[in-house]
């Protein structure tokens, strides 16, 4: 059996139909390079099959071989080798199982980077910055994913380290400062599992790949399964690529973007981005991001590029698609596409919206009225049924309208103490500074969640947006501390009610009214697209005792 597939192997089958062997961003990204030919780092899918044996039965026998001939194949391609002072190669290790699970599964960055190698990614990039900051961020993640170190024990040192050279943000933190803090982080390996940093990258990769294996089974990853009824037997794939750097300089940066709105289902792409940062930084919420609108006036020629891409894919999957790009010194790369998540008034718009022909020309595109009713799911309708705001107090603050929809309930600052509420039949509001999957459960159960930090791409943002749970985040005026929080002299405790809209990213205070919500036109011309297609195929029969009973049914 082969277990590995590179991206560009050329399969008898469309990529992205093997969703099951290669996992969703597996063949997304195999599409992308071998049959759209955009600009994809190259790389190799460790395969579904791989992680179901190994829950069987262990790391496969076979599997050590197939990793060392992909990992020199990809060697050749990159002319670069993992681990070597003289020309370093890098990679990532990411999960990509067959349906997309945002954030709930693990993911290693700048994987070979040793001591050695540091060294010589800094002597040829001439960049000891950029070259140290790569490894502190390695070690953490490697750390905290494979080792299980506990992540506050990485994120004191560093939040020490910029107080101490007396700096803000991330990106200006200099060099002589993250040398340090990469020694440090070290001793904190050291000091939790007894053992040093491993500096062998082949024996890096196998411990990444096992710690996405096991992260199929993690408990953030569970909860998510029985959420979204996803089976627990498909196990992952691990998809290994090579690296291109967002935080090499100001030049360079990450972003994540949708080639429409998930929330509203407007037909205008959407996204954010940061300079000088690796992915993580931007779904992770721990900065606040700017938007494609900030990428246009800063990087105006990578923008023309990417809205060209988005239009190739929206072509190509007939769907709005959720993109990962970075930007390494002015060159664009695509790290990931996938069929996007949205709320239910974005799908029911798209849905409507795609009937109608997108683009000009040979290249324009549509779907039939039946396929836009088989994008709908009846989560959506229920989603545009929830109730809305009657009337709305001023605003304590405002911040990003993330996920639509208005919410009322006491408000909470853990995961674990939302979920415990929640068990007492208490309507819950999750307030964090950002949300990780670590949070996943409380998430599940509130009502409204409100973020302080994070973008409109944030884990708070995309989770929310595909539960239908409305969501605000980046709400930066929102200072949480312990059990309570304060906007300016107000200050809001543990078990104090608030209200979320949504849709306008107003915070209030105290129970707002809520009113049955009035379904959008979309809503209207679905259920009459599905009268016309069930005509003379199925009928509906109502069981009816009294005069008012058939008036009801008719």
């Amino acid at each position: 059996m082969t277990y590995i597939y590179a991206f560009d192997h050329k399969h008898r089958k469309s990529p992205m139909s093997l969703k099951d062997l290669l996992g969703g961003k597996g063949a997304n990204l195999a599409e992308m390079m071998s049959v759209l030919h955009l600009p994809v780092p190259h790389g190799f899918t460790v395969t579904t099959d791989a992680c179901r044996d190994y829950m069987h039965g262990g790391w496969p026998k076979s599997l050590d071989k197939e990793i060392t001939l992909q990992v020199a194949a990809l060697e050749r391609k990159m002319k670069a080798r993992l681990g070597d002072p003289s020309s370093p190669l890098l990679v990532s290790v990411r999960s990509g199982a067959k349906f997309s699970m945002p954030g709930m599964m693990d993911t290693v960055l700048n994987l070979g980077l040793n001591d050695k190698s540091v060294v010589g990614l800094a002597r040829t990039t001439n960049d000891e910055r950029f070259s140290y900051d790569s490894y502190r961020r390695f070690i953490s993640m490697y750390g905290r994913i494979v080792l299980g170190i506990d992540g506050p024990k990485f994120e004191h040192p560093f939040d020490a380290a910029k107080k101490s050279a007396g700096v803000k943000s991330d990106a200006d933190l200099p060099a002589a400062a993250l040398k340090a803090l990469c020694e440090t982080y070290k001793q904190v390996v050291k000091a939790e599992t007894g053992r040093e940093f491993p500096q062998d990258p082949m024996k890096q990769l196998r411990g990444a790949i096992e710690a996405v294996f096991r992260s199929w089974n993690g408990a953030r990853a569970i909860a998510y399964r029985v959420r979204e009824k996803i089976s627990h037997d498909l196990g992952t794939a691990v998809n290994v690529q090579a690296m291109v750097f967002g935080n090499r300089d100001n030049n360079s940066g990450t972003g994540v973007g949708f080639t429409r709105n998930a929330a509203t289902g407007e037909n205008k792409p959407y996204g954010d981005f940061l300079v000088n940062a690796q992915g993580e930084d931007v779904v992770a919420g721990i900065r606040n991001t700017e938007t494609l609108d900030d990428l246009k006036r800063q990087f105006p020629a990578i923008h023309a590029e990417l809205m060209t891409i988005f239009d190739r894919l929206e072509r190509h999957y007939k769907d709005m698609c959720d993109t990962e790009f970075t930007i390494d010194q002015g060159k664009l790369w695509m790290l990931q596409t996938r069929v996007g998540k949205r709320t239910g008034a974005a799908a029911l718009r798209m849905a409507v919206d795609m009937t109608k022909p997108t683009g000009s020309g040979k290249a324009a595109w549509k779907i039939s009225k039946k396929e836009a009713l088989m994008r709908v799911a009846a989560e959506h309708l229920d989603q545009v049924l929830h109730p809305q705001f009657a009337n709305k107090s001023k605003a304590l603050t405002k911040g990003l309208a993330a996920s639509p929809g208005a919410a009322v309930g006491s408000v909470y600052f853990t995961a674990d103490d939302a979920a415990a509420a929640a068990g007492r039949g208490e309507a819950v509001i999750l307030v964090r500074s950002e949300t990780s999957p670590e949070d996943v459960h409380g998430m599940m159960v509130a009502k409204g969640i409100l973020t302080a930090r994070g973008g409109l791409v944030s884990h708070a943002a995309v989770v929310a947006r595909g539960w239908g749970t409305p969501a605000i985040v980046g709400a930066d005026s929102v200072h949480i501390d312990g059990k309570q929080f304060t906007v300016g002299d107000t200050v809001v405790r543990e078990g104090d009610v608030i209200s979320l809209d949504g849709t306008t990213g107003e915070v209030m205070i105290g129970a707002m009214t809520l009113a049955a919500a009035e379904p959008t036109k979309e809503f209207h011309t679905i259920l009459k697209w599905a009268d016309e297609i069930r005509k003379g195929k199925m009928a509906v029969r109502a069981n009816a005792d009294t005069d008012e009973d058939a008036l009801k049914a008719r």
